[in-house]
């Protein structure tokens, strides 16, 4: 057997350790990488979580104020972030994970849901994201996203009047871009030019003229074009009955999106007598929202818990929402109350705007980036 000479032995030694360093050397960059990527998702996720998250516009339920399009951040810091209810889930994904129909998450673990402090809380006439309270398939933080403005706050007495919001029997003021249905009475065409000029984004051709979603403003100037004859806005009468609004009960509440209340939104610590009329108006807050364990609702007779009440605490405070195209929004007119802990932050500012319909160079609205939304 040949024995190696004393050289032979150290460069053997120092041979395999450089082909060492070679190898943590490798290992250090991949892991440097894997470090970095964990790194950015769990920042992004406490960042998500505790200060902002970004939104972007789907439909024009909130037009003029916000349109389909924007990108915007919503802070959480406003009102206090929430704990998460689902504490398993994939992190940076809301119901599904991206591109497929599988599930982000496991409803087998859930944990009471908590606010931490914010340093102000949700104001009237705040343009508010909020989970769809009705989606009740999916756990509270976990609801689709929505965004409208807050017109009514905890306590309030709401009344919709000839298309008036009143607020404890005082109007409400208007969004600067609030928008209603118009019909435009012209016997000619108007050039796609002309809705563009007045950056009217729905339109459409009728037997009379066009139906168009206008501000008050843009109706006016539309009104002195010498080819228009008349701009009317197309409202639902006094009289009129539309069973799709809340609470869904035409014959106890002849209501519809124009002509609405008036109705009472629900506060903590608050107490109702139980009627024909509240059991009809807050049923589905008691049953849905307030976290009641065995709720029923029998001839006329509530039971919690087994037992039958005549009155009701609520648990926690509720708001109602409206978005500012007053005729293009399902809002709290037509599905009820945002209860406090669906909240999720206030829309702060929008950070970019691509329009879908324009060309390449013109696809960005320079104008709106960095606007702060109010």
């Amino acid at each position: 057997m040949r024995l190696k000479s004393n050289d032979e032995m150290k460069l053997d030694f120092f041979k395999k350790k450089t082909e060492g360093n070679d190898e943590t050397k490798q290992k250090s960059v991949v892991r440097e990488w894997a470090d970095a990527i964990l790194f950015a998702v769990i920042a992004a996720t406490i960042i998500r979580w505790l200060l902002l998250e970004a939104f972007t516009i789907p439909t024009p339920s909130m037009e003029k104020s916000l349109l389909v399009g924007d990108f915007l951040f919503v802070s959480k810091i406003h009102y206090g972030p929430r704990t998460p209810k689902t504490p398993i889930q994939m992190p940076l994904t809301h119901q599904k994970i991206w591109w497929t129909d599988i599930p982000s998450y496991v409803d087998w673990i859930q944990l009471p849901q908590y606010r931490l402090p914010g340093f102000t809380s949700v104001k009237q006439n705040d343009v508010v994201v909020f989970n769809y309270p009705p989606e009740l398939e999916y756990p509270t933080d976990l609801k689709t996203n929505y965004i409208k403005r807050c017109v009514g706050l905890p306590g309030d007495s709401l009344k919709v009047q000839d298309t008036q919001v009143y607020i404890n029997g005082v109007a409400l003021e208007n969004p600067e871009k609030i928008e209603f249905r118009h019909n435009i009475v012209t016997n000619q065409d108007i050039k796609e030019r002309v809705f563009k000029k007045y950056d009217i984004t729905f339109h459409e051709r009728t037997n009379y003229g066009y139906i168009a979603h206008l501000t008050p403003e843009t109706a006016r100037e539309f009104e002195k074009l010498p080819f228009v004859e008349k701009v009317e806005i197309l409202k639902m009468d006094a009289d009129q009955t539309n069973p799709r609004v809340y609470p869904g009960n035409s014959q106890l509440f002849e209501w519809n999106e124009d002509f609405y209340g008036a109705i009472w939104i629900p506060a903590e610590g608050a107490t109702i007598d139980l009627n024909e009329i509240t059991i009809a108006l807050y049923r589905t807050v008691i049953e849905d929202y307030e976290h009641n364990d065995d709720v029923r609702f029998e001839n006329g007779k509530v039971y919690v818990d087994g037992a039958e009440i005549s009155q009701y605490t609520f648990k926690q405070d509720y708001y109602f929402m409206m978005g500012d195209n007053r005729h293009n929004s399902e809002d709290s007119r037509f599905w009820g109350f945002v209860p406090e802990d669906h909240i999720v932050g206030k829309a702060f500012f929008i950070w970019l705007s691509l329009d879908k319909y324009e060309s390449f160079f013109n696809k960005v609205r320079w104008s709106r980036i960095f606007n702060l939304i109010r």
